[in-house]
């Protein structure tokens, strides 16, 4: 049976963690610690973006970093959880979880989010956002006049 996005939400597996990385580690992230946040954590970060504006991955990252006292946040399962987040919000249909404000950190759309791109196109239309087409993918225009302060 497959497992809901709001149980996978909901499923901390002994997180967050903490890690000291190594010297390969630290030149490829940046940082000599790593934290693996809680997709709650994720969650609850996007749930804090308000309506005319916007965050990117990068900025996530950044907060929980901070939040969690290290250098950097898991890129990796940073992204998984705002898949999951997306989703799970979808799922319980939390109408207000805003997650298409969340783009990727060049300003795209993100494209395993619910019904992409055209639920995110359209909620963040509706927010006042214009969105371009560039090489087949969706921007949004100007997106760094709009970014959130998390």
């Amino acid at each position: 049976m497959k497992t809901s996005y709001t149980n996978k939400l909901h499923n901390n597996k002994d997180l967050p963690k903490k890690i000291t990385l190594n010297k390969e580690e630290q030149k490829k992230w940046g940082g000599k610690t790593m934290v693996v946040a809680k997709p709650i954590d994720v969650y609850e970060c996007i749930n804090n973006i308000k309506k005319g504006y916007l965050a990117t991955t990068k900025q996530i990252r950044e907060y929980l970093a901070r939040k969690y006292g290290v250098d950097v946040a898991c890129p990796l399962t940073t992204g998984i959880f705002i898949n999951i987040s997306a989703h799970a919000a979808d799922e319980m249909e939390e109408l207000d979880m805003p997650f298409w404000r969340v783009l990727k950190t060049d300003g795209s759309l993100n494209s395993k989010f619910p019904e992409a791109p055209h639920k995110q196109i359209r909620k963040l239309a509706q927010e006042g956002f214009d969105i371009e087409i560039q090489n087949r993918r969706y921007f949004v225009k100007d997106y760094e006049k709009f970014l959130y302060r998390l």
